[in-house]
């Protein structure tokens, strides 16, 4: 007589999330939203501009904090100055690097637009059906 824990395994595997939805479920929605969010991802164009932090051409000027903070780690690994200083200093690089990119969205028909959305929100519900 079987012990059960092979039809314990089962019956994880067809309830995702502890919930009577089902596995095939989840399954094809997460591969519909994925593939509507690579298409939507697909026709936006990421480009980059000029440097444009209190003035123009300041990039090297964004660097002398991170290097400060680099330097008094060197002079004491143990630093927290060093450690504050050397993190504010790559956000302020991180910052202006995002600051600086321009998000374009490619032109596309209508209908490619619709398809890419329903592919989107029909994986998404699908997914979230499965899961109640």
């Amino acid at each position: 007589m079987p012990d059960g824990t092979e039809d314990v395994r089962r019956r994880r595997l067809e309830n995702p999330g502890g919930t009577p939805g089902g596995l095939t479920t989840f399954l094809l929605g997460f591969v519909l939203a994925a593939g509507g969010g690579y298409l939507i991802l697909n026709q936006v164009q990421v480009t980059s501009g000029y440097w444009h932090w209190w003035g123009t051409n300041t990039f090297g000027l964004t660097l002398v904090p991170l290097l400060l903070g680099i330097g008094l780690l060197f002079f004491n690994g143990k630093s927290i100055l060093g450690w504050l200083i050397a993190i504010g200093g790559t956000a302020i690089i991180l910052a202006g690097v995002l600051s600086s990119l321009e998000i374009f969205w490619r032109q596309t028909s209508l209908f490619n637009v619709i398809f890419m959305l329903i592919l989107f929100a029909g994986g998404l519900g699908l997914m979230a059906r499965a899961l109640r």
